[in-house]
């Protein structure tokens, strides 16, 4: 049985994690001003009818970034949607506050990969929990930039408990995973959800999956309120570190027009992803969120074209033959060779 401590967070806890998480959306909007060294945020607060509200940050035409945003929201209603209801039942019928720093950035150059991140917190009567992580979606991948956006977060996991980053990586991979194209969205990093602290790390829906196994395999981690409070903060502020160097390494590589058109194609299947899989959307429309905030993880370009295929042996092929499919980053010895000879090493 979890002890009381576990079960019950600590009396300022709403304005603790929403504290934390303000906190982040600046911490980010900062670093990318300064990296950028052109653009800008733009701010705009909104009020939620229902309860709550948020501050939107959106950069366009950038420097680095060609659109870019970066959302804090504090919201909360008298019944949670279907979406959380089918995850976690216990809540239903509870009044529920949830608060959350959510972004997207996505470059102008094909050689520097788009971004995700997104770290939430949420109470609805006697339940809690974290959730969050952060994802890299290259479009002309690099071997050595994958591994040092991985090995930040392992990191960042680590400083909490060596357990965590076993289940969250793969948990990753499973997250975000275009089910109609069979392939993954990028080359992942960590996602969590649900996690109370009460037991199993693993709390998605396939139990067969390489998360699933590996969390029972760990067994029970009763993590407290507060140790989960700094599992997000780690990970939250290792989001510069694991993408600013990426950034000045690529920012200034030239690239053809066809590259381009390679990242606007690739750019619709981070669309399709948004709109078909992810939950946050979902949440967000569902909850009667800003649509303009929701929708912010849209690039400001994308392109589809009907079946195309990348020619054999290309950057391109690379992509969608190693970098959109689920691997050990660090451990797979071949994924050098691959990459070496289509100069995708570093």
């Amino acid at each position: 049985m979890v002890s009381e401590s576990l079960t019950i967070p600590p009396s300022n806890s709403r304005s603790k994690a929403k504290a934390l998480l303000i906190g982040l959306q600046e911490e980010i909007c900062r670093g990318l001003e300064a990296i950028d060294g052109k653009g800008k945020f733009q701010e705009e607060t909104w009020d939620r009818p229902e309860g709550g509200g948020g501050k939107s940050r959106v950069m366009q035409e950038g420097r680095v970034f060609e659109q870019g945003g970066v959302n804090f929201s504090e919201v909360q209603g008298d019944a949670l949607p279907s979406s959380i209801i089918n995850q976690r039942p216990e809540a239903k019928g509870h009044k529920w506050f949830a608060t959350g720093t959510s972004m997207v950035l996505h470059p102008k150059n094909p050689y520097i990969p788009t971004v995700h991140l997104n770290y939430r917190y949420f109470e609805a009567g006697p339940v809690w929990w974290f959730g969050g992580g952060a994802d890299l979606t290259p479009f002309y991948p690099y071997l050595s930039d994958t591994r040092h956006f991985h090995k930040i977060h392992k990191e960042a996991c680590d400083s909490i408990n060596p357990e965590l980053h076993k289940v969250f990586k793969p948990w990753c991979d499973e997250y975000f995973f275009l089910k109609h194209r069979n392939e993954s969205r990028g080359v992942g990093g960590i996602f969590f959800d649900y996690q109370d602290g009460s037991g199993s790390l693993y709390k998605g829906q396939n139990s067969n999956g390489k998360a699933a196994l590996k969390s029972k395999e760990i067994g029970a981690k009763k993590l407290s309120w507060e140790e989960l409070f700094s599992l997000a903060k780690s990970c939250g502020q290792a989001f510069l570190p694991s993408y600013a160097p990426i950034i000045e390494k690529r920012h200034n590589q030239s690239f053809s027009d066809s590259q381009r058109e390679f990242q606007l194609y690739r750019r619709g299947r981070y669309v399709e992803f948004n709109l078909v899989w992810d939950r946050g959307t979902i949440f967000g429309l569902q909850t009667n969120g800003r649509t303009e905030s929701i929708l912010m993880s849209l690039p400001p370009l994308a392109r589809w074209e009907y079946g195309f295929q990348a020619p054999i042996g290309s950057r391109e092929a690379l992509l969608t033959e190693v970098f959109t499919r689920p691997q050990e980053w660090f451990t797979d010895k071949t994924l050098e060779e691959k990459c070496l000879p289509l100069g995708a090493l570093d």
